[in-house]
């Protein structure tokens, strides 16, 4: 029996050692998949035209300061490309319902425009 019981820690540590293998993610692991997540939507956003409020406003679950860090590369990317906004043809899932696909135009080398200071005039 005493050969038994040296062989179950050994096996318990060769097992617990095969945890990646059983899809089990690090928490590490999670936080580098959102930022590359949060990146991949602002980058799409950006090459998509949308304003990045709108980007925060769509993308609710997404990290903000990925989603950002994002747009801007695109941003810098598109600028040193000469590359021209691709318009979406669909817009926000409420507005695809028996409506036609907005006609937007954003000049890519121009920064998002800063919202007016003046609300009544």
């Amino acid at each position: 029996m005493k050969p038994l019981r040296a062989l179950l820690p050994i096996t318990a540590l060769l097992l617990l050692a095969g945890c990646d293998m059983l899809g089990i993610e690090s928490a590490q692991a999670i936080a580098e998949r959102r930022d590359a997540d949060g990146k991949a939507v602002g980058g799409a956003c950006r090459h998509a035209g949308r304003a990045l409020e709108d980007c925060y406003a769509l993308n609710r679950k997404a990290d903000k300061a990925a989603v950002f860090a994002g747009w801007r590369e695109m941003n810098d990317y598109m600028r040193e490309n000469k590359i021209e906004v691709v318009s979406p043809q669909l817009g926000q899932p409420t507005e695809t319902a028996g409506k036609a696909p907005r006609a937007d135009s954003v000049d890519s080398s121009a920064e998002p425009a800063p919202k007016s200071a003046t609300h009544g005039s």
